[in-house]
């Protein structure tokens, strides 16, 4: 009597082990979960607006609209437009559970990270993920945000605080609305927790793809009027403008 199944197949060697890169399935030399050539065709963010980083057609310029109305919020960190084929690994993250795409995007997040800290951008005192609310939290199992806040305070050694604000209305889908229904929508949707410390602390929230900015400026909003010094905002992709020739998003 065998107590384990036969197997014929090759033995698995970590130390020998050469992982297929998860987008073109090609051998990676290098411990990395994608190769050289896919991420360098990644649609890379460029010239950007210095706050909100809408794309612009020149580099060190600030939108018009941040110009006009300077939002709650100092700076958004993001390395990608919300194109192909991120647009795709986002959505299967975050709505088939996908979730070693999201691990993926979150390693290479935390690297376009700590290289902009290594330039001398202020870390911050603790990454906050967007909270979702509770009924949509049940209907999809996890908040996408929470997880990316996670892996990101574990590889760049930032607290994460996911106990600071809370989402007290359950409103309707973001994606679903134009810039002017966004805004109203998320009127009075987030409020702090009882006791939560913000008085005076540098926080980064955490998303995953930044469209409006509605969300990031509501709840910096409330976290800078209950004295926080900095909000920042760290997100995987950053959509165009309507009507740009930019990549088509799913």
């Amino acid at each position: 009597m065998h107590c384990q199944p036969r197997y014929d197949g090759t033995v698995y060697i970590w130390l020998k082990n050469k992982q297929p890169c998860l987008l073109c399935q090609e051998e990676v030399e290098e411990p990395a979960p994608i190769c050289m050539a896919c991420e360098t065709d990644l649609p890379w963010l460029g010239d950007q607006c210095q706050t909100c980083a809408l794309p612009l057609s020149a580099p060190g310029m600030t939108c018009g609209q941040c110009l006009k109305q300077p939002p709650a919020f100092e700076q958004v960190a993001v390395p990608w437009l919300y194109g192909f084929p991120i647009d795709s690994l986002i959505t299967r993250f975050k709505h088939s559970a996908k979730w070693p795409y999201g691990r993926l995007l979150g390693e290479l997040l935390a690297q376009f990270l700590q290289h902009r800290f290594d330039e001398h951008m202020p870390r911050p005192d603790a990454l906050v993920p967007v909270p979702m609310a509770t009924r949509r939290l049940r209907q999809r199992g996890f908040n996408q945000a929470a997880m990316l806040a996670r892996w990101l305070a574990q590889m760049l050694e930032i607290p994460c605080d996911e106990k600071l604000v809370r989402r007290i209305q359950d409103t309707r889908a973001q994606q679903d609305l134009k810039a002017d229904a966004r805004k109203k929508n998320l009127h009075d949707a987030f409020d702090l927790t009882p006791n939560a410390s913000i008085k005076g602390r540098h926080l980064a929230l955490v998303d995953d793809v930044l469209t409006t900015g509605a969300t990031a400026q509501a709840l910096a909003r409330l976290l800078m009027a209950a004295g926080a010094a900095r909000i920042d905002v760290y997100c995987l992709a950053r959509t165009p403008k309507p009507g740009d020739n930019t990549p088509k998003t799913l």
